[in-house]
């Protein structure tokens, strides 16, 4: 039996069968092993919910068919089987070695599958024309891998790798080796590598070949830096799998090619899968309209509307636009749709209104058709103009003018400022002076909060998603160990200036010094950076950040644009307010008993209360993205909560996430969406 592998119990029998010796093979998984698992666990989760959002999986997906590219797209298919020579990459355990013979015979999943794991090279290109379920095909074919993986024995899973899919923006090949950037990319994805020692064990996993790396988008990148990308990924030492359009692998072949690389052309859905496929869902007798249509499919394969329903997009689109008492068969006039094209325009057209019509058992849209619509035109518009697929959320703040923001914040911030200052010092100070005191106070606060919300953000969303990441258990013994040893110092210090100084007093005071710690050593530093409790909050501490900050085994999950954007949000302005609390308690007890109340009340207030406007709102991008978000709700008519439209849009297939980004689900319904309205035909009426 060739191509098995057992790893159960052995069995010796001796003698005349009264003994029987068993010995068991027992696995320990080493810390990689481990690290390895739970990595595919999270990719799991991550990957099933975002099938599940593409309808990938429910109903039962389009049979992906595939054939040998014979496009100039990759070498001979010879030098990715090795055959006759030594192979790059030994087969997984359980799979035979692919042959020429293997590969021109095409297939559809299970050969897929057969292929990704049996490739000598360990190269794989997925290719095809722009709706061909390229995508859908790499997320398949991901989680066949995943099921694999899981289902192998324990001694057979830690050489089976675990699939990753990962976008190449940000990677510049020049710079960074496929494993550093790869390393970098797994730890923005996933809380399982964060940090130095999480990145280290994720370059580890792909350096020992513990990870496949599927790269979806190739043909998003700029020409000559796709050229560069390919010749990298050639040295990479893990199975590597690219998904392109042709027509840019074509272009990219001619500069650099996947030395070993074996390109497969996904192959046009059949017309009897894509009949099948419509009919699943609807009840045993279907509507007439819907029988017109796929028999049309079946008996006519040269008409427009089967060469238009050849691919998954406009198979899935199709599902999306008519319900199940709709005219379908109106698609099967000559006179409105005579070529495949017009078929795919209309259907694109109507793909918004329909995801946002109320249909019976679905729940009730929260926008109407002409909104969503009108939003997604924007962001379409947006994202084409700067030549990019990537809606990253923290660069809504660009689309509106910052000065209008800066302005609101500063308004509230004086406003509060003044109230609180003549409260404070409308006893403590000469009444006459009280209100010029306040408004100056109040106007420094202002202009500090517009220039402080007007400065350009970072240039990605901070990694951490949770409080273990702000206060790991190391960073907190930190602060607690800095907390008592400072609260003794202070006391010694300023027993020779304050009589009778208490001990309980000097530890109350120096609580904020252990918080402050606890910051700087966990994730939290940014919150402290400019400000009275700050201190160690500079690049210099980068290295003690990078020890205490690790994050457990156990602790992985996927970070969703949403997750990171409330992260922001809540977790970063909960944090600011403590800050701002801690500012407060630093000088607050001793001016109290020093000078009572209220007089000894003004400067903690008043340094609280600005330490925590710097740290929460006011450098908040959650927050600066909200706000920017009212803007463009009355400039361009979008939704003001534009976050939660976001995510709609995604729940109702018109976008998915990659990473911390969403994409529009095809390239072709943004291109359609960003051109202006008068050109695509008339507005969707469905």
């Amino acid at each position: 039996m060739t191509g098995a592998t057992f790893n159960g119990p052995t069995a010796l029998q001796v003698g005349s069968g009264n003994t029987m010796n068993v010995t068991r093979q027992v696995f320990h998984p080493t810390p990689l092993d481990a690290a390895a698992d739970e990595l595919a666990a999270a990719v799991t989760r991550q990957w099933e919910k975002e099938a599940g959002l593409r309808r990938l999986l429910d109903p039962a997906p389009l049979p992906v068919r595939w054939q040998v590219s014979d496009r100039k797209v990759a070498g001979r298919v010879g030098a990715g089987t090795a055959e006759g020579t030594r192979s790059r990459f030994p087969p997984l355990p359980g799979l035979a070695a692919v042959t020429r013979d293997d590969l021109r015979r095409g297939g559809g999943p299970a050969e897929l599958h057969a292929v990704y794991g049996g490739l000598a090279s360990g190269r794989l290109l997925l290719v095809g024309p722009p709706g061909a379920g390229k995508t859908a095909a790499a997320v398949l074919l991901l989680l066949d891998a995943l099921r694999y993986r899981a289902n192998a024995a324990p001694g057979s899973r830690s050489r089976i790798p675990v699939p990753v899919l990962l976008s190449p923006h940000g990677w510049e090949p020049g710079t960074r080796s496929p494993a550093a950037w790869a390393a970098a990319g797994l730890a923005r994805e996933y809380t399982l590598f964060r940090g130095r020692d999480g990145r280290a064990r994720a370059l580890e996993l792909l350096e020992s070949g513990r990870v496949a790396l599927f790269v979806d988008g190739l043909d998003e990148v700029a020409g000559k830096l796709r050229a560069t990308l390919v010749s990298a990924l050639e040295s990479a030492d893990f199975r590597v799998v690219l998904v392109s359009r042709a027509k840019e692998a074509v272009l990219t072949a001619k500069r650099a090619r996947l030395g070993g690389g074996v390109a497969l052309a996904v192959q046009p859905v059949r017309a009897e899968d894509a009949a099948a496929y419509l009919l699943a869902p609807l009840p045993k007798s279907p509507p007439p309209a819907w029988l017109d249509l796929t028999r049309a499919l079946v008996e006519e394969p040269g008409g427009p509307v089967a060469r238009a329903l050849s691919g998954p997009l406009a198979i899935g689109l199709l599902r999306d636009v008519y319900g199940d008492d709709d005219p379908v068969d109106e698609l099967l006039d000559a006179g409105r749709f005579p070529t495949p094209g017009a078929v795919e325009d209309h259907l694109l057209d109507h793909a918004v209104a329909a995801a946002y019509t109320p249909r019976p058992g679905r729940p009730r849209p929260r926008h109407s058709p002409e909104t969503a619509e009108r939003a997604l035109r924007h962001i379409a518009a947006r994202l084409t103009g700067q030549g990019t697929r990537d809606l990253s959320w923290w660069h809504i703040p660009d689309w509106a003018d910052a000065r209008p923001r800066a302005l609101a914040l500063g308004t509230v911030v004086a406003l509060v400022y003044a109230a609180v200052g003549v409260a404070v010092l409308w006893r403590s100070t000469d009444p006459l002076w009280t209100v010029p005191y306040a408004l100056a106070s109040g106007a420094a606060g202002a202009v500090g909060a517009a220039l402080i919300s007007s400065r350009r953000g970072p240039a990605q969303p901070l990694p951490s998603a949770g409080w273990r990441d702000v206060f790991s258990r190391p960073a907190v013994l930190v602060g607690v160990r800095h907390w008592l040893w400072t609260g003794v110092a202070l006391w010694f210090l300023a027993s020779t200036v304050i009589e009778d100084l208490p001990l309980w007093l000097c530890y109350l005071s120096t609580v904020p010094v252990g918080f402050s710690a606890t910051l700087v050593c966990g994730r939290g530093y940014e919150l402290v950076t400019g400000t009275i409790v700050g201190a160690g909050s500079g690049s210099w501490f980068d290295g003690v950040r990078e020890r205490y900050g690790t994050v457990p085994v156990a602790d992985t999950r996927s970070i969703e644009p949403r997750d990171v954007w409330l992260h922001h949000v809540r977790l970063r302005m909960l944090l600011g307010l403590l800050v701002g609390a801690s500012a407060a308690l630093l000088v607050g007890p001793v001016a109290l008993w020093r000078y009572g109340f209220p007089d000894g009340l003004g400067t903690p207030l008043l340094a609280g209360l600005w330490t925590a406007l710097l740290a929460g709102p006011m450098g908040n991008l959650g927050v600066a993205t909200a706000l920017a978000s009212v803007q463009l709700a009355a400039r361009e008519g979008t939704p003001v909560r534009l976050m939660a439209f976001l995510e709609d849009a995604r729940r109702r297939n018109l976008l998915r996430t990659a990473g911390p980004v969403y994409q529009f689900r095809h390239a072709r319904l943004q291109e359609r969406l960003a051109r202006p309205r008068e050109t695509d035909g008339s507005p969707p009426d469905a």
